[in-house]
């Protein structure tokens, strides 16, 4: 089979990329090729499952920037798709006097990314929100939560199937080449000379 893109690696990074790739391009073949039986079979599948707030990057780098967009994307995303998640929160909580500076920082921290929701709060407070913790400070993040990736994965595998994309499954990529020269060209004037092999 010929492509202009082969995405390797059916993991939610991949997936996701693949997606985003085909509704930019869609007048491009585009493929993922996955090793194994199933997409998301791997790390997308057992992770934590926590939608971060973006309290803890250094504040105006990209990545705080992106994990609060991406945690606003996420969520409406699984609302529009129906997939369940939890917006449970989360409490950072300081047990001794010298951690609560540290705790206050963060708290700044996460004010300067913009995650919404975020308070520090007092023991009473804490035991409200989670009877058996115990602390002298915590910052509350209302905004984390938590998902099935796996789920959101295999969302965006239909997605890209519906809008024309292929997913192989069981197909080993075990060498890659450049060709000399490609013999075919996309209706948007770009090449991809690239030969794909599996173990097949």
């Amino acid at each position: 089979s010929s492509f202009d893109v082969a995405v390797v690696g059916a993991g939610i990074v991949g997936l996701a990329a693949a997606r985003e790739l085909i509704q930019r391009h869609p007048s491009l073949a585009f493929a993922v090729l996955e090793k194994e039986q199933e997409p998301a079979h791997h790390q997308s599948g057992h992770n934590s499952g926590v939608i971060h707030s973006g309290i803890y990057y250094t504040p105006g780098s990209l990545k705080a920037k992106l994990c609060v967009q991406g945690a606003a994307l996420c969520y409406k995303y699984c609302d529009q798709k129906g997939i369940p998640y939890k917006q449970c929160g989360k409490l950072i909580v300081a047990v001794e006097q010298d951690e609560i500076p540290r705790l206050k920082a963060l708290y700044e921290r996460g004010l300067q990314n913009n995650v919404p929701g975020l308070k520090l709060i007092g023991a009473k407070e804490i035991q409200e929100k989670e009877p058996f913790c115990r602390g002298l400070m915590a910052l509350d993040s209302p905004y984390t939560g938590i998902v099935d990736y796996k789920q959101v994965a295999q969302s965006y595998a239909r997605d890209f199937q519906e809008a024309g994309g292929t997913i192989l499954t069981d197909f080993e990529v075990t060498s890659m080449e450049m060709a000399k020269e490609s013999s075919a060209e996309s209706e948007d004037g770009l090449k991809y000379p690239v030969i794909v092999r599996n173990k097949k």
